[in-house]
């Protein structure tokens, strides 16, 4: 299964932090956050990436290469100077990620879930892992019952920034700019989407104070 990791957004909340260094190669404890990825990536058997590029693009291509460093190998979808957003960024991408499903992960993100375990969550169009609110998204995004992604009005989680994608969901779109939210709701009302709930580490590295807590956290192990 190849992997797609987003990593073309601008990071603004990130504010100085940045101007001059794109998000998803700000350090955790040493390590930059899509490094990260591709450490815990590759030692669950991922071998296969392709990373989006927008903003500051050429900084993340020089940093990552062609991945050998991390005996993995990495293919970049270059949106320019105009990010696409998460969905028109994937649909770009497609002749690239093939006609199997493949997994989504936000460049932004950290965690300490089980990746291997989504290589057989293929059933339907959209497989998507949800996580207890944070903070910062206190009412989440969708619910989940019996394994099923719903938008009732029930106890709702956040989506983690992590799932898998079946290329034929983009069927209906074409390039250009367009959100990922406003499909994956729309594939709910058709039953498309199936979920978890992760319980365990997770971080939306969004902002300054977020990132500052995810170094205390790996720096103490």
């Amino acid at each position: 299964m190849k992997v797609m990791i987003l990593a073309a957004g601008r990071g603004e909340r990130m504010g100085a932090l940045t101007k001059t260094c794109p998000k998803p190669l700000l350090k955790g404890a040493g390590r930059a956050l899509i490094e990260h990825h591709l450490v815990t990536l590759k030692r669950q058997g991922f071998t296969e990436f392709v990373i989006n590029v927008a903003y500051l693009g050429e900084q993340i291509k020089a940093a990552l290469g062609n991945g050998e460093q991390w005996g993995v190998h990495i293919e970049y979808s270059d949106e320019g100077e105009q990010a696409l957003e998460t969905g028109g960024g994937i649909f770009k991408a497609l002749p690239l990620l093939g006609k199997e499903p493949f997994l989504v992960v936000n460049a932004d993100v950290w965690t300490d879930f089980p990746f291997a375990s989504l290589r057989t969550k293929v059933d339907k169009g959209i497989h998507l892992v949800l996580v207890n609110n944070p903070e910062h998204n206190k009412n989440g995004d969708f619910c989940i019952q019996d394994g099923v992604v719903r938008l009732a009005d029930k106890e709702r989680y956040t989506y983690s920034g992590l799932g898998v994608f079946n290329p034929d969901v983009f069927k209906q779109h074409s390039s250009g700019v367009f959100p990922l939210a406003p499909m994956i709701r729309q594939l709910i009302t058709k039953d498309q989407v199936s979920g978890e709930l992760y319980g365990g580490e997770w971080v939306d590295v969004g902002t300054p104070d977020r990132l500052a807590d995810l170094n205390v956290k790996l720096q103490q192990g």
